[in-house]
């Protein structure tokens, strides 16, 4: 059997997904260009609406209520479509925000009754400890609420910061989102091969570091989470056995009213070994078991929309 219609099927395949990925890159840096001459409160209303109106026609319902049926077997089926649907009001509202980044956090520590931002004293408080004790620190975050704020409240208050970030599968919107992203975030560090090696010497360096936590990841450290047996990213504990720092997590609320609360947590301490290391697995599970909790407390602001357990 001659192999040339499957070289051509395969061919063909290649160039079709080229071609679609470049009409999606083309569409996505269309759209974020064009959202940025909106309003951005009445555009995120508008998104959200969109979301979800659209997002119960894709196959990430169906995965975000296995994950939810999962997480919470106590919950009746209506309670977990109410939190499915919050969970695209969320990221339809993130969308729009996305266009804005320069402009979405504007807390003010002189007049904050001006700001859409809400902190509280023990926030403000373990916010200038992290930036004014002269230590280098982790900080790990989850894609709740609008997950590119902590980013921009680090360099908007001075604190020096290294973001470990993923780009994109599409070059186009890849350029788009870097451009947006450079305007008042820190120093961003893509996911890669050599990305453990930067934020180490960020950290020796004395700057912060922070990264999303929140991923499945194949060949990460076994956790359990929402009650079951998941991988997490290791590289939060991997980097703590290089440079001992402190290690705090930052989470964005989202309040009605196009508002946020930024909260910062107490220090994590590592899990340690019989012989003090670093006990990786232990001090990945501890982190995971914060971000569990957050996400407890408003699952409707978590991206459940893709498998977190294999």
């Amino acid at each position: 059997m001659s192999l040339l219609p499957l070289r051509t099927k395969l061919v063909i395949r290649r160039a079709v997904k080229s071609a679609g990925a470049s009409a999606v890159g083309a569409l996505t840096v269309g759209m974020l260009r064009t959202t940025r001459y909106f309003d951005p409160q009445k555009t995120a209303n508008l998104f959200a609406r969109m979301a979800q109106r659209i997002g119960p026609r894709l196959r990430e319902q169906r995965i975000a209520r296995d994950n939810l049926t999962a997480a919470f077997p106590e919950k009746s089926p209506e309670e977990i479509e109410t939190i499915i649907a919050g969970v695209w009001d969320n990221l339809g509202r993130v969308g729009a925000e996305f266009a804005h980044l320069d402009k979405i956090w504007d807390f003010d520590e002189e007049h904050p009754e001006r700001s859409r931002i809400e902190l509280s004293p023990r926030t403000h408080e373990l916010f200038h400890q992290l930036r004014l004790d002269g230590k280098p620190a982790l900080i790990f975050a989850s894609h709740l609420a609008n997950w590119e704020m902590p980013a921009l409240a680090a360099v908007a208050h001075k604190l020096d910061t290294a973001i470990l970030y993923r780009r994109p599968n599409i070059a186009a919107a890849d350029r788009i989102i870097q451009e947006m992203r450079q305007v008042k975030m820190g120093t961003l560090v893509p996911a890669g091969r050599d990305a453990p090696l930067r934020l180490a010497q960020a950290l020796k360096d004395g700057q912060h570091v922070a990264m999303l936590v929140d991923q499945y990841l194949t060949g990460g450290v076994e956790v359990t989470f929402f009650g079951r047996k998941t991988r997490a990213n290791p590289m939060l504990a991997r980097l703590l056995r290089q440079v001992e720092c402190p290690v705090h997590g930052v989470r964005i609320i989202r309040l009605p009213g196009n508002r946020f609360r930024a909260e910062v947590s107490e220090e994590v301490k590592p899990v340690r070994t019989a012989d003090g290391q670093i006990d990786i697995q232990g001090t990945t599970q501890a982190i995971t078991s914060v971000v569990e909790g957050w996400i407890r407390e408003y699952p409707e602001q978590w991206l459940w929309l893709h498998r977190r357990w294999r």
